[in-house]
């Protein structure tokens, strides 16, 4: 009999408050999950400016109290989602960033990095409060 897991896919929820730690918080708690399964340096790495650059835009442009973040670890990637109570009203699409503007490139970078990215309405994973969003990104 095999002792190893099932390797298609395991899934893994984190709430954590919506502070100035939240950022660290998530992007470490993915980096481990994907070590943890054996995934390459590089993948772990984008993964982990992709999370910090989405949970950064959940705390600094929502009041949402607490962000969820979801993690499915893939047999050859990973798609997180970050969840917030800020109503998704439109696309989230690559802006037009000035050169001098100090803010921004968050979602640029998730558009380069990603080998697919979104967001969409969405009822938060705990099953508290309302409608909301999700800002997700896979990794191959």
């Amino acid at each position: 009999m095999d002792d190893q897991p099932s390797r298609t896919s395991q899934t893994y929820r984190l709430t954590t408050p919506n502070t100035p730690l939240s950022p660290k918080i998530c992007r470490d708690t993915v980096a481990m999950l994907l070590t943890a399964n054996g995934h390459r340096p590089d993948l772990t790495d984008t993964a982990r400016t992709l999370v910090s650059e989405i949970v950064t835009n959940a705390v600094t442009h929502t009041g949402s109290l607490t962000i969820d973040l979801e993690t499915v670890v893939l047999r050859d990637g990973v798609r997180v989602a970050v969840y917030d109570d800020h109503a998704a009203t439109e696309p989230l699409a690559a802006l037009d960033v000035s050169r001098d503007s100090e803010h921004g490139r968050g979602l640029l970078l998730v558009q380069a990095l990603a080998d697919d990215w979104g967001v969409a309405p969405a009822a938060r994973p705990h099953g508290e409060g309302g409608e909301g969003k999700n800002v997700w990104f896979e990794l191959r």
